[in-house]
């Protein structure tokens, strides 16, 4: 299945002179290190044609590489790839229908369809692993450049392979990237987890003032006087939920910050037993059953969700 679907992407591939490779609003490691990792790909494999890896900006993220910024003229006969991207309203700054040609890559649960070609493997750990399966199955070289990022794109998305989507198959495939490209692995650590003391300060912050619930189910509600206090931002504060993977008595844990660019609170919710993504997806989130997101107007409907979140854990203790 996979050989016969990764063909038709790199027929679609060839035919076009023009592509543009796109990823979901608030990038993460994932979103920009297979967009960006596919366009060395193609780029590498296919020199003469113009490819662009577009989408907003990261500042946090820059150290994996810059993004192409998007016009309405790159819609005329190109090829759109979508990454990491389950649902069409959280695709960043484009409308795929507008393009020649659309084909979605993803390894998030299935939401929505609309793409021309739609490949999805949710059992994958990050979009990252699947691009590099893509260029493997059909012998494409994977460029030194584009190793670095990809490498990046699935640390960042298994937390160094600590999460339970990591698969003999990830290893299989980025061992065999690593072996290739003699990639230099460890060097790139660094940057991803270096951090300013002023980000230390906060995350002891957040530990001494996560509230645990009476069946396990941690969070902090984050205003932005206290964002201003420590000098961070919604997405620093997002972040740092990953922090907090192993506290004995806590099932799900969530970071709940003012986000005062798009005036709305964003959400990062994590899990190690409760299924939480079906719970996000009935606020108008989503995600993976362990690692999802949401977006909520005020901190009123974030206590409604807290409330779930909790009965979720309440739940996986009888179970368990």
């Amino acid at each position: 299945m996979n050989n016969k679907i990764f063909k038709k992407i790199i027929k679609q591939i060839k035919k076009y002179d023009t592509i543009v490779i796109a990823r979901h609003i608030g990038p993460d490691p994932d979103a920009l290190g297979s967009t960006l990792g596919l366009k060395e790909i193609i780029l590498h494999n296919y020199p003469n044609k113009q490819v662009y890896a577009v989408g907003s900006p990261a500042s946090k993220f820059r150290y994996i590489g810059n993004v192409d910024k998007f016009n309405d003229n790159m819609y005329n006969n190109s090829l759109l790839i979508l990454l990491d991207t389950p649902d069409l309203k959280r695709v960043d700054g484009l409308d795929p229908t507008r393009f020649s040609y659309s084909i979605k890559i993803d390894h998030h649960p299935f939401i929505e369809s609309f793409c021309d070609i739609e490949y999805i493997d949710d059992s994958a750990s990050s979009a990252s692993q699947l691009v590099i399966e893509l260029a493997i199955t059909n012998k494409l070289t994977i460029n030194a450049n584009a190793a670095e990022k990809l490498f990046i794109g699935v640390i960042g998305d298994t937390d160094r392979f600590l999460y339970e989507y990591t698969t003999p198959k990830t290893f299989d495939l980025v061992s065999r990237m690593i072996k290739d490209t003699h990639l230099n692995f460890t060097s790139l650590y660094e940057p991803m987890y270096l951090r300013p003391m002023k980000e230390i300060k906060f995350q002891s912050y957040i530990a001494g003032n996560l509230i645990v619930t009476e069946h396990g189910f941690g969070y902090i509600k984050l205003d932005q006087d206290i964002l201003d206090k420590y000098e961070v931002d919604a997405a620093t504060a997002g972040n740092m939920v990953n922090n907090f993977n192993y506290i004995d008595g806590v099932y799900s844990w969530a970071v709940f910050s003012y986000d005062k660019n798009n005036d709305n609170i964003r959400g990062s919710i994590r899990s190690r037993g409760p299924i939480i993504n079906q719970i996000a997806a009935q606020f108008g989130g989503g995600g993976h059953m362990y690692a999802s997101g949401v977006r909520l107007s005020d901190f009123n409907k974030v206590d409604k969700l807290v409330m779930a979140l909790d009965k979720a854990c309440e739940e996986y203790h009888v179970k368990k």
